[in-house]
């Protein structure tokens, strides 16, 4: 199974039970992705750096008014750590394809938990069929 398969190295998401909060993810190359810190005790993890990630949500929105060269300018003045405008828009690209994924997976779930609902039924009302814990009667 690969990492792709298990949705490694997700980008994280927020929770919204106390305000925002940003989870660690696993690391899977060595540039360190912007909003991220190496993990001092575990090199295979990465922080989330809340003020950077917090920037990059907001210049998310930025983007619907003002290019990408412009907005990652600002975001390198707001957080102090530089990202390219290649940078950001690779960010956004990569970020919106995952989330497309997600959503038609969880729809492939949801019609999976479906079919599976419709299988048990007819399984339980067919006539003679055979039982399926294995024994006969």
């Amino acid at each position: 199974m690969s990492r792709e398969d298990l949705g490694y190295w997700t980008l994280p998401q927020l929770e919204f039970e106390d305000g925002k909060r940003w989870t660690r993810i696993p690391r899977v190359s060595r540039t360190v992705p912007f909003g991220y810190t190496k993990d001092p005790e575990d090199e295979d993890f990465l922080l989330p750096v809340k003020e950077e990630l917090d920037a990059l949500e907001l210049a998310k929105q930025h983007l619907k008014q003002y290019s990408y060269r412009s907005v990652a300018d600002w975001l390198t003045k707001q957080t102090g750590r530089s990202i390219s405008h290649a940078g950001l828009k690779k960010r956004v690209r990569v970020e919106t394809k995952r989330k497309k994924a997600v959503t038609f997976k969880r729809e492939l779930a949801r019609r999976l938990e479906k079919t599976l609902k419709e299988v048990r039924k007819y399984e339980e009302n067919s006539i003679g069929s055979h039982n399926t814990a294995g024994s006969t009667t």
